[in-house]
């Protein structure tokens, strides 16, 4: 296998596996502080934006690139 294409694969499973990990984090901190639907709400999209600016930045640089 290239290291190329090993780095990329590993890059997308590792960024992704933090991305989970991230979510289960805010979840929790949500559970603990009994932050209500409301509050966790607020929680996973104040802390979600960080995750879906790295999301749409990859997409455009990827559209640029051309794949």
């Amino acid at each position: 296998m290239d290291p190329a294409v090993f780095e990329e694969w590993m890059m997308i499973g590792l960024v992704g596996g933090l991305i989970l990990f991230m979510a289960f984090i805010v979840w929790d901190l949500a559970r603990k502080s009994n932050a209500g639907r409301f509050g966790t709400m607020i929680l996973f999209l104040a802390l979600g934006l960080g995750v879906l600016g790295f999301v749409i930045k990859t997409l455009v640089i990827g559209s640029l690139e051309g794949f």
